[in-house]
């Protein structure tokens, strides 16, 4: 009996003894040089008991050079896979698994049983050792290499079971800069679940209790997975890598479908460096421009520095910057954007589909965001070029913690102006204008973050004139971000919006004026998010906009002027709103998001309104007088609900079809002689005699991804309907008036159209092409307004252009050499000419056809440009690059606006173009 306890015991002590030797970790030390795979691996199968298994011609171009001394077999593959597509996986029989751009587990995951998630016995402490990411960044990332090879247990072990999701949530950073990333993709496969990060890069999940692997990927990162077990509420920050792509890489990520995914239509999201591709006037990256080659997306000419968007006018956008208002979005009439693109994140264009927490305007909503500073070292970046400079600055003040930003643009353009010749009329001519960004990011602690952005702009010409235009936008903003729980999440924010005009002549001393004009606009609101569930997700806020407006004033400039003073009130209005929106999945193909918002519109005192005869036309001789309204005294009030519906059913992951009906009000309007935004515009509230604008449109679009998502097609129709557009009396007066509602007219009108876009976001050879057909058409038919356009039929409008084809090409040569192409045809615009003569009390006289009956020449143009880099060494102290293009390539002289001139009893016409030439341009960029 001994015997056998003994032999027994012996055994035991046997098996644990080879039990341990198995379980301990194998330490080798090696030297390869230029080892071919089969010499690598035969080399490590002959030190350990380690099997590999692979397809040699897989790997006949890998060649294996290093030194590991004490190390183990996993480090070793590592360091021999290091900046390649080679991948592995070993089970916990020592059988390795060699493969090129595919990831295999070596295993089933735990959890993946009845028996194991219900015990929740996950070894949630043990080193995953199925496929490794083999990234270089991630190589160099101690923590992200811990993460990327061990399980990461989230919430409490011990946390009572209950029934239902549980939520996770965090932020997506940048590792190097500390800066969050927009737009990433944070999910799970089975069951598939998933969200976006928002702009300030955070995420909120709930996903069943137990073990999941977390994917998180947006273009330009490396693709990341992070094996979770999720016991309870918890947080989990993620630090991701950006990526250089090879030459003959294709990288697929989450965002490259998004379009058939989204239940949101219409909407345009461009990354700053496809923007810096697109070659442009005098070589400067312009946001502006770029949008203007999207589909459904125009604009009346080069010199127009406003934007239409299916048939909306420029007034009829809202363009916000860090959350408030820009009413002039750019630079020397229209030449340069407004927006300085090395300060800018993101840039999305809502043309259809615009989410409930927007309101106020009825073609679009333009929202750029500044980015974040680095908040782990100081770099910048600077640019020069023939007209312009730039420079910005980024980094920690605490590091981790608080970081800023600043830019700065100026121009230099006299010198270029000098060198007119002297008959051109603009040999004396000085532009000036400068832009700066300030953004600081503070890190209060990990449930609330502060955001101070401050913009300021200011430009200064005089076009060989007598007359001085001066006009600035001054924005200052404050946003608190509070995460209530993993669910829900708040914002709120304030500011202070600033445009103004001041246009001067002292020329003749007698005649010297000074003509100004402002609007001022203090903002407050409120954005919550509250993730109800994977198909609930719901929006809800309050916002509310102070206007004060100065409508104008024209005052002597001097001593010996003798200009009359003249002022026109100043105009006082609030403008309040509430909104509830409900993103949901009805089912894996069905998905809807639905949404209301309310909005009030209160015209306040002190002010005198003019009245006027009920049922006769609005004009000075049916004026009965004014009533006036005490300072803080209600006027008149506008209210009612917007709707916002959108709906997406998917095939295929690469097929849906969209539909979309949203309705808005327009509180505020843009009095304008030109087709464009310029330095004389003057913004006007709604009042008891100018009435709100109303639109609401109706779109269906088509959805179409192939070659795994590299190539998009989109196909989307609309059909809009516009109510109290305003348009203008023939001969209207809108400077200085102080009875403007006599010289407009409230029509209604009809805007549909068609857009197509092929996209193809990666490769060497990416780019789009767009095409849109699309009409505008107003008409006034109310007997009571006086004067009937063209006898009360429809009419097309100023900026009505059916056809707009658009093609941008990038190709990339290396990582050092790109090149950059732009084609543009659209329709000319209309216009109104004379087409006969007449006398009246002894004059000759003109007589116009109808309004907008013919149209300007077509427009065409096609630009260029080639990308220079600079080295692409890591350790060194700056990066530079040029960009050389021509602008206008083929030197066509495009017809900007038409006018006519009676010369000696003849009527001649003339064309005004912008650039009748090619224009060729350099920059140069350098970072640091």
């Amino acid at each position: 009996m001994n015997l056998k306890r003994s032999l027994i015991l012996f055994c035991l002590i046997f098996f644990v003894f080879i039990s341990n030797a198995q379980n301990k970790q194998v330490l080798i030390s090696a030297e390869y040089k230029n080892a071919t795979i089969r010499e690598f691996v035969s080399d490590l199968e002959q030190k350990t008991d380690y099997r590999f298994y692979y397809d040699a011609l897989q790997f006949d171009s890998l060649r294996v050079t290093l030194s590991a001394k004490d190390d183990s077999v996993s480090s070793i593959i590592k360091k021999a896979f290091l900046n390649t597509k080679f991948r592995f996986a070993i089970d916990l029989k020592h059988n390795v698994f060699l493969t090129k751009d595919l990831e295999i587990f070596a295993s089933l995951p735990y959890g993946i049983f009845d028996s194991e998630r219900d015990s929740l016995k996950w070894k949630g402490q043990q080193e995953i050792l199925a496929l490794a990411d083999l990234s270089a960044a991630e190589v160099q990332s101690v923590q992200s290499s811990a993460l990327s090879n061990k399980i990461v247990q989230i919430g409490n072990k011990n946390a009572p079971q209950k029934s239902g999701n549980i939520s996770l949530a965090g932020y997506v950073r940048d590792a190097k800069t500390g800066t969050p990333v927009t737009g990433a993709a944070v999910f799970i496969e089975q069951p598939r679940i998933g969200t976006y990060t928002d702009q300030f890069g955070y995420y909120s999940l709930a996903l069943p209790r137990g073990p999941h692997v977390l994917n998180i990927k947006a273009l330009g990162i490396i693709d990341l997975k992070r094996p979770i077990i999720l016991y309870s509420e918890g947080k989990l920050d993620i630090d991701i890598q950006s990526q250089v792509l090879s030459l003959k890489e294709v990288i697929i990520s989450a965002e490259s479908s998004a379009n058939v995914r989204n239940v949101q239509m219409g909407v345009q999201k461009l990354s700053i460096s496809s923007i810096k591709q697109v070659p442009v006037a005098f070589g400067e990256a312009d946001i502006m421009k770029v949008m203007l080659t999207l589909p459904g997306v125009k604009s009346v000419g080069e010199a127009g520095n406003g934007f239409n968007v299916r048939g909306g006018a420029v007034d009829q956008n809202l363009i916000q910057f860090d959350d408030l208002t820009i009413y002039n979005p750019s630079h020397f009439f229209g030449f340069f954007s407004a927006f300085n693109p090395d300060v800018v994140k993101d840039v999305e264009l809502y043309k259809s589909s615009i989410p409930s927490r927007f309101g106020g305007r009825l073609a679009s909503v333009l929202d750029v965001n500044s980015r974040d500073g680095n908040n782990k070292k100081l770099s910048g970046k600077a640019g020069i070029g023939l007209l312009t400079g730039r420079i910005n600055l980024e980094g920690p003040i605490i590091k981790d913690r608080t970081s800023f930003i600043m830019g700065a643009r100026t121009t230099y353009s006299n010198w270029i102006l000098k060198l007119l010749p002297d008959d051109s009329g603009y040999k004396n001519s000085k532009a000036a204008f400068y832009d700066m960004n300030l953004r600081i990011s503070h890190k209060i602690n990990d449930k609330n973050s502060l955001y101070i952005s401050g913009y300021l702009s200011d430009d200064n010409s005089n076009l060989g004139g007598d007359t001085t235009f001066t006009y600035s936008n001054k924005n200052l903003s404050l946003k608190w971000k509070h995460i209530f729980s993993n669910k829900l999440t708040g914002l709120v924010v304030g500011g202070f919006s600033r445009y103004q005009y001041d246009n001067q002549s002292d020329q003749n001393p007698v005649n010297a004026y000074k003509m100004a004009f402002d609007i001022n606009q203090a903002n407050f609101k409120t954005d919550f998010n509250y993730y109800l569930s994977p198909k609930h997700t719901i929006d809800f806020g309050l916002s509310s906009i102070r206007y004060q407006l100065h409508p104008g004033t024209y005052l002597p400039l001097g001593s010996r002027s003798l200009v009359v003073s003249n002022v026109l009130q100043t105009e006082q209005a609030i403008e309040s709103a509430a909104y509830l929106g409900d993103r949901f999945d009805l089912t894996d193909k069905l998905s809807l998001d639905l949404g209301v918002r309310y909005s009030m519109f209160n015209y306040l005192g002190p002010k005198s309104v003019n009245q006027y005869l009920p049922g006769l036309p609005v004009e000075p001789g049916n004026s009965t007088g004014s009533t006036n309204y005490q300072k803080g005294e209600l006027v008149k009030t506008y209210h009612g609900p917007e709707m916002r519906f959108s709906g997406r059913y998917q095939f295929t992951d690469a097929l849906s079809v969209k539909a979309a009906y949203n309705t808005l009000r327009q509180y505020i309007h843009l009095l304008t002689n030109s087709t464009a935004i310029s330095p004389t515009d003057i913004w006007k509230l709604s009042d008891p005699n100018i009435k709100p604008q109303y639109g609401d449109q109706f779109s269906l679009g088509l959805y179409r991804n192939f070659k795994n998502n590299t190539v998009e097609l989109s196909v989307e129709g609309y059909y809009k309907r516009l109510k109290d557009y305003l348009d203008y009396k023939s001969g209207a007066s809108l400077i200085m008036n102080h009875h403007i509602e006599t010289d407009v007219l409230n029509t209604k009108g009809k805007a549909y159209g068609v857009e197509f876009l092929i996209k193809k976001p990666v490769g060497k050879l990416n780019g789009w092409i767009g095409y849109t057909y699309s009409r505008t058409l107003l008409k006034t038919d109310d007997p009571t307004v006086g004067q009937l356009i063209n006898r009360g039929n429809y009419y097309p409008a100023n900026f009505d252009k059916p056809n707009d084809l658009t093609l941008v090409g990038n190709y990339r040569f290396s990582h050092r050499f790109s090149a950059s192409f732009n084609a543009t045809y659209s329709t000319g615009r209309p216009i109104t000419v004379p087409v006969g003569k007449y006398y009246y009390a002894g004059s000759l006289r003109a007589s116009y056809s109808d309004r907008n009956a013919l149209r300007a020449p077509d427009y065409f143009r096609t630009d260029f440009s080639v990308n220079i880099e600079g080295n692409h060494k890591i350790h060194q102290l700056t990066h530079s690059s040029w960009t050389i293009g021509v602008y206008n390539l083929t030197g066509r002289d495009n017809a900007y606006s038409t006018y006519f001139i009676s010369q000696k009893g003849v009527i001649r016409g003339y064309q005004l173009s912008i650039f009748g030439n090619a224009i060729p341009f350099v920059n140069y960029n350098i970072r640091f």
